[in-house]
């Protein structure tokens, strides 16, 4: 099959072909002729399936096929983090831009000002619920023409507290539409809700919970005091080229991208707490190779769109099986290969079950060597360290203020250096 099939206009296939699609993924050849007829659809599959693209190009063609009022919005995607509006905008941008369609991001912690101007002139708009609201309440949002509703990552939307806001706002569109709901998994209040919302819908399923084949799964059995030492020992063993590392609180990603950046690794940080700017700093800097390194919370397992990722790491174990998918399926990503490493304590073993069971795999978990990383394993890591972390020795080297050592005096220069490198990591 190839998008041809589909009989799209003209300047939706240009905007296939400068994005370099091929063919057609599985999500897209089941789900795109039944949005094109008109269903209502239920798609579950993993992230990096190329469903952004099964829902994108369905509504690009329905906005050049009917008739409506001159810049009224007529589509509307809901998405859980602003990382994934802004993913989900630039793939509108990119596949629809010889459209003359235009689209546009609504997402909290930036100004609203910007925001205001392009809806005026958006049939499509892609938001996160709390600002959308947010403008409806201002009267400066205007749905009555809204004939699509996509609701992406369903599932997180859900555990991120957003179904009421998601009500409120379904409460305002026209009741005549075509609804879609997109999610790797399908927890019972997820199906509830889909079942009030769609009308006779069609489910377009892609191995919702089957591992990725492209991914390898690796467990490290370790102690929550060593797994500090663990990472340094796979960052030095391990071939990466991005490296994405979860943790489980926003203080652990901060404070452990500053302990890398400190030992010389170029690594930045995502968590909740960043405004905007800083969000999209530290995600442009990834994906562009200037941070190898990425420690972040769950925010980042939805929206982040990075083929450079080779290995995803939890440091923390996922508190779900669905949180595990989301995770992982940040590489292996179009075909590619990646791998998922586990740092697993005594307290993770019915989760490491869980994930076996559903996931039907089989996971021997390995014990990781932390005695050797402490005396033989370190020093060796230090000295074959690949050219980009070649400087280490030299910032040891400045941080020791020989007149200081001799007159016994603190090194006041060490605490100003360790601050300007958190300030930038930060």
């Amino acid at each position: 099959m190839t998008f041809s099939t589909f009989s799209f206009d003209r300047r939706i296939m240009a905007g296939i072909k400068s994005c370099g699609y091929a063919a057609p993924t599985p999500i897209q050849s089941q789900a795109i002729p039944l949005i094109l007829q008109g269903h209502d659809v239920m798609g579950l599959a993993q992230t990096g399936t190329g469903k952004t693209a099964a829902f994108a190009l369905p509504i690009l063609q329905h906005i050049l096929s009917t008739q409506a009022a001159q810049g009224a919005a007529r589509a509307l995607i809901l998405a859980p983090t602003r990382e994934l509006a802004l993913q989900i905008n630039a793939n509108f941008h990119s596949l629809g831009r010889k459209t003359g369609v235009r689209s546009c991001s609504v997402i909290g912690g930036v100004g609203m000002g910007p925001q205001i101007k392009a809806l005026r002139s958006s049939q499509v708009i892609v938001a996160c619920p709390g600002r959308l609201l947010g403008l409806m309440g201002q009267g400066v949002v205007n749905l009555k023409n809204i004939d699509t509703l996509v609701l992406d990552e369903a599932d997180r939307m859900l555990d991120m507290g957003f179904m009421p806001d998601i009500k409120r706002i379904i409460g305002k569109l026209p009741v005549k539409r075509q609804n879609m709901l997109f999610s790797a998994t399908m927890p019972n209040d997820i199906l509830a809700f889909a079942k009030r919302i769609l009308v006779d819908p069609k489910t377009v399923r892609i191995n919702a919970t089957s591992p990725v084949k492209s991914v390898k799964h690796v467990f490290y059995k370790t102690h929550a005091n060593a797994k500090g030492e663990v990472l340094e020992q796979l960052l030095s063993q391990d071939e990466y080229q991005n490296m994405l590392i979860f943790t489980r609180t926003k203080h652990k990603a901060k404070s452990l991208s500053r302990k890398l950046t400190n030992n010389g690794y170029n690594a930045t940080f995502l968590q909740g707490n960043m405004s905007q700017n800083q969000r999209e700093r530290a995600l442009n800097g990834f994906r562009q190779g200037r941070f190898t390194i990425m420690v972040a919370t769950d925010i980042a397992a939805r929206g982040i769109d990075c083929d450079r990722i080779t290995h995803v790491v939890n440091y923390d174990m996922p508190d779900t099986v669905e949180a595990y998918t989301h995770r992982i399926g940040r590489t292996g990503r179009a075909g590619r290969s990646g791998s998922a490493i586990s740092l697993v304590t005594r307290d993770d073993a019915s989760q490491v079950r869980a994930i076996e069971r559903v996931m039907q795999i089989t996971i021997e978990p390995q014990a990781a060597d932390v005695a050797e990383s402490r005396s033989d394993a370190r020093p060796a890591k230090r000295q074959s360290r690949p050219a980009k972390h070649q400087s280490r020795p030299a910032k040891r080297e400045a941080r020791t203020n020989p007149a200081a050592e001799k007159s016994g005096k603190p090194n006041r220069n060490r605490r100003n250096r360790s601050g300007r490198s958190r300030q930038a990591a930060a």
